[in-house]
């Protein structure tokens, strides 16, 4: 699903350069749950950048599901993002006065699907996610777990190929964090390749792989850990 082979990402200010990535290697292969973990500056945000087709490498190659994409222009890594990437972000990316089952239906609107089949899908895939009774809830009207589950149907609807999540726990307190966990084991289990940008040691166990990114490099690749299971509330 994924081949990132002697990846770079070098920024430049002036005469200074700040490298970023460092000549990073690895696979991900279709159905794995893979975290890849990081203190702050590790490297990780611009590893999760490359990795979502929002930025492309100084050096090296990156396949996503057989599409090299350093070699992509910005409509087609925009296209590429569209097709491919359900994203879910730290700060949900909701829009506020929209409700539950607006928010889901936005993607499949740009997408020129009819409106009878976006409203069908986004209540199949907040149902599935636990809101089947919060569909007409605006974000103003759910907490930050809910919320959470309401970008997480929206990263489903378009079928991506990967589910890419940046630090999906970090604004939301430890038993709904709890919940998301489970959700994401449970997409997991169903076939889903999801990768997960995160600080926090507790939420990358929840992966069946962690990769540790520090100064730009992947130091360790831990594939055989004991997968901690979330257990919902």
């Amino acid at each position: 699903m994924i081949q990132i082979s002697h990846l770079s990402k070098i920024y430049k200010t002036g005469d200074v350069e700040t490298i970023a990535l460092n000549n990073v290697s690895f696979e991900i292969k279709a159905g794995e749950f893979v975290a890849i973990m990081g203190p702050s500056g590790s490297g990780k945000s611009t590893l999760m950048h490359m990795i979502g087709a929002l930025d492309t490498p100084t050096k090296g190659k990156y396949i996503l599901d057989g599409e090299e994409v350093e070699k992509l222009s910005d409509d087609q890594l925009a296209d590429i993002r569209n097709r491919k990437i359900g994203f879910v972000f730290q700060a949900f990316n909701l829009l506020p006065r929209r409700t539950a089952l607006q928010n889901v239906m936005l993607p499949m609107t740009y997408a020129g699907i009819p409106k009878a089949e976006r409203r069908e899908k986004a209540k199949k895939f907040l149902e599935m996610v636990g809101l089947g009774d919060r569909l007409e809830h605006t974000s103003n009207q759910l907490s930050g777990g809910q919320m959470q589950r309401v970008a997480i149907a929206r990263a489903l609807v378009m079928n991506p190929s990967i589910l890419l999540a940046d630090e999906p726990t970090g604004n939301i307190a430890s038993a709904q964090a709890a919940e998301v966990m489970h959700i994401f084991q449970k997409l997991n289990k169903e076939g889903h390749t999801i990768v997960m940008i995160t600080h926090e040691q507790d939420i990358a166990e929840h992966a069946n792989r962690i990769l540790h990114i520090k100064d730009g490099e992947i130091v360790n690749d831990n594939k055989g850990h004991k997968q901690r299971k979330a257990k919902p509330n």
